[in-house]
């Protein structure tokens, strides 16, 4: 007789620290792991066409019922499904809650669970703490993007949004390219771009300069690297934007976040576009006005869908990483060519690195075993 019995493994954050979670080199190698399984097709997430980034919850600007949360820049609650293939085999659901004001109270912005669950039951296998798994992983995407597709030995990366979110992209930079020795930096406050810099100079010793930019153009120029990891401005013309003019050939371009781009430069013959997921992006614009930047996200993949929807380029013109890590496209024809990468955050990832830590958690005795039934009531 098949024992019905049910336990699943708890893992608060302090377990997920000693479960390995901040070990990007072994994200990295796992989200290099994700982005083949995501080339062979081997995964689903939400949607119809099982590319949904997730399901949000969408709040009204004005209300007349008491307690109801009011939009804001930020303030949402998602939850984001995925099945991975591979050795994974499991589902995964990542939910988050994201208030501005959670600073205030001596919160970070968002605040993340992951669960894991059985493929073939749906029985549940782990519930762990995601702030960090999340972080971790968004900068192992683009770290993944700056080992195949910076030119080598690149010396100056450039950290557009020094939060938190661009402290561990920054690490899997470093780890991905250890030439890496000039930082420049271009963020909204003093006081998180002082921050960001006694971070970086306690855990990053090899870097050798920090350079605080006062505009995009100047964190921009000159190099090698250009990340965009910025929250959404209040006003969209307010959120950042980038020039053709200021970038120097053969750099690399990434965003995680907000990023305005003219069209015309991603026409460029000199310009390779390059996404972690299209058809994430051709869903989310299907239907709606263009620029869909603007009616429906500011992430540089919206403006990939644009400029293909405005015929600037051909569906043809944007590379999938995982077929450059696969070996089928090549990462850039020349030493000159600018590379521009979108990264739109996909709940495959979770499910890669949350993956990882759990067997890393059982295989030794991490967290807390909880019961769900010995026997289920409902199959008496």
């Amino acid at each position: 007789m098949i024992d019905p019995r049910i336990d699943f493994l708890y893992l608060n954050e302090q377990d997920m620290i000693k479960a390995g979670v901040t070990d990007m080199a072994g994200c990295i190698e796992s989200m290099e792991d994700m982005f083949k399984l995501l080339h062979k097709g081997d995964y689903r997430m939400g949607g119809e066409n099982g590319n949904e980034h997730g399901i949000r919850l969408s709040f009204p600007k004005e209300s007349d019922v008491e307690g109801m949360p009011l939009h804001e820049p930020d303030k949402r609650c998602m939850a984001m499904p995925a099945y991975l293939g591979g050795k994974y085999k499991m589902y995964g659901i990542k939910t988050y809650a994201s208030n501005p004001h959670n600073k205030e109270k001596g919160l970070p912005r968002s605040i993340l669970m992951m669960s894991l669950m059985d493929a073939q039951t749906g029985a549940p296998l782990a519930y762990m703490s995601a702030n960090i798994l999340s972080a971790m992983r968004t900068g192992a995407v683009s770290g993944v993007g700056a080992k195949y597709l910076s030119k080598k030995n690149p010396k100056v990366v450039s950290i557009i949004g020094p939060g938190v979110m661009s402290q561990y992209t920054l690490d899997s930079f470093i780890c991905a390219q250890p030439s890496l020795e000039t930082v420049k930096i271009k963020g909204r406050s003093q006081a998180g771009i002082d921050h960001f810099i006694d971070y970086c100079k306690a855990n990053f010793p090899n870097i050798k300069e920090y350079i605080q930019c006062d505009t995009y153009e100047d964190a921009c120029r000159d190099s090698d690297i250009i990340f965009y990891g910025t929250t959404n401005a209040a006003k969209f013309e307010d959120n950042p934007f980038v020039k053709e003019e200021w970038i120097k050939p053969g750099a690399l371009i990434i965003s995680a976040s907000a990023l305005l781009i003219d069209t015309d430069f991603l026409s460029k013959p000199n310009c390779r576009i390059v996404a972690d997921n299209y058809m994430m992006y051709e869903g989310w614009g299907e239907g709606n006005p263009l620029p869909t930047q603007k009616t429906v996200s500011t992430l540089l993949g919206m403006g990939f869908y644009d400029a293909v929807t405005e015929g600037k380029i051909e569906r043809s013109d944007i590379k999938e990483l995982g077929a450059i890590i696969s070996g089928e496209e090549i990462a850039r024809t020349s030493d000159d060519e600018i590379v521009v990468y979108a990264v739109g955050g996909m709940s495959l990832e979770d499910v890669s690195w949350g993956y990882e830590c759990y067997q890393n958690a059982l295989k030794n005795n991490i967290g807390v075993k909880l019961n769900l039934w010995d026997t289920p009531e409902l199959a008496k």
